[in-house]
């Protein structure tokens, strides 16, 4: 079969394997023509490590200066009857094999972060392959629904605002259409379910139960990602139930990083800038600010994409001698995109821009693009004739 692109709604429907493989190589590539650190983490636990941010900080963690093993968690579905398989598999398979080319121990867990099941198969993996401990546990899961522990029901996240319905564009990709959308105020419920899923309470579990197991190391650190974004996106981000989940986070980080101080470790929420990533396409009224932002620092030459996050991350702020944190102990990778003159040019773009001309002043081929790679395809180096054997295909395990 010859693998296509398909895209309903803001959601891919296909990846490609080799295209996978190239996205993984090129940020290889990246991290090792750029300077880094020795001075970061050896063993490393990602959850949520098969896209966006998680694979960049498996990526940046391993080929950096620190050589670091690790191990990924993911929830991610490899080729069957009923599909190609998702992009994260391939990533998952191929990031492995380029690291114990080089020695480095990547070991893949797949299943649901959230159970039981999982958590086991993370402790036991850290006793067989990290002599029981890690130095760093990364926290990048990415989901609207999250399982009660009681096993009765699921919260659902809501990415809605507080208070006041806002309207605003949505692009739709599989069309390239510019559509109108009334985001609605939410329910108490939903407020709540949102801090649930997208809050710290699952992480600050996860590091518990690391804690409760021994491991962790002396001086171990854990992250967990976050945005604030511009006064120009509060309505939507960070007024909204978004914004709420996210003070949840940062709150937790305190709570977090109290815990690992008593052996001389840290926590911190790492607020990133904005980029196209599985789960912001979801987020109504965002893409137009995201278009303009990535023409004005494109043009300004500060664009950072997730692999120059993560990298940045490592070689100059999780690993300094002083963790550069600002007045609520945040780690900040999004002060280019704050930047005021950047922000001034961003909304003069987005004052103009409209349903008509909105492929024109914004970069939305770059936004295309970088959704298209997210899943293989739209690379200039890749031949997307090429034929794949399925059966050839559900031999490669991650």
């Amino acid at each position: 079969m010859i693998i296509e692109p398909i895209i309903k709604g803001v959601v891919a429907k296909s990846s490609h394997p080799t295209g996978c493989q190239h996205a993984v190589q090129q940020q290889i590539d990246y991290v090792k023509s750029n300077k880094s650190t020795t001075k970061g983490p050896k063993r490393v636990l990602i959850l949520g490590a098969s896209s966006g941010f998680g694979l960049s900080a498996r990526i940046a963690a391993t080929f950096g200066g620190s050589n670091a093993d690790t191990i990924g968690v993911s929830f991610e579905r490899g080729p069957s009857e009923k599909g190609i398989g998702t992009a994260g598999w391939y990533n998952n398979i191929y990031f492995t094999q380029q690291a114990e080319a080089e020695g480095r121990i990547a070991i893949n867990i797949v299943g649901d972060a959230f159970s039981k099941e999982v958590r086991d198969q993370v402790i036991e993996a850290i006793e067989t392959y990290f002599e029981g401990e890690v130095d760093l546990v990364v926290y990048s899961l990415a989901t609207g629904v999250r399982p009660k522990p009681s096993g009765d029901g699921m919260w659902r996240s809501a990415i809605k605002t507080i208070g006041e319905s806002v309207t605003g564009a949505t692009i739709v990709l599989e069309n390239d259409s510019w559509q109108e959308t009334t985001v609605e105020p939410a329910t108490e419920e939903e407020i709540d379910s949102t801090i649930k899923v997208m809050g710290g309470e699952d992480w600050e579990s996860w590091i518990d139960t690391l804690i409760n197991s021994d491991s962790i190391a002396q001086g171990g650190k854990t992250i967990a990602f976050s945005y604030i974004g511009p006064e120009l996106t509060y309505p939507i981000y960070h007024e909204g139930t978004l914004g709420r989940a996210k003070v949840d986070l940062h709150q937790t980080s305190h709570a977090l990083n109290l815990k690992l101080a008593k052996i001389g470790g840290g926590a911190y929420a790492t607020v990133c800038k904005a980029l196209v990533t599985k789960a912001s396409v979801f987020i109504p009224a965002f893409t137009p600010y995201i278009l303009a932002l990535y023409k004005v620092m494109k043009l300004n030459g500060t664009h950072e994409s997730c692999i120059h996050q993560m990298h940045r991350l490592f070689s100059e702020k999780l690993y300094a001698d002083t963790v550069p944190v600002d007045g609520q102990r945040l780690l900040r990778l999004d002060e280019f995109e704050l930047d005021t003159n950047v922000q001034n040019q961003v909304e003069a773009i987005m004052s103009t821009m409209n349903s008509q001309n909105f492929k024109q002043v914004g970069d939305y081929q770059g936004y295309k693009e970088e959704f298209l790679n997210l899943n293989g395809f739209g690379f200039n180096e890749v031949d997307y004739s090429e034929f794949f054997d399925i059966e050839q295909l559900k031999k490669l395990k991650p």
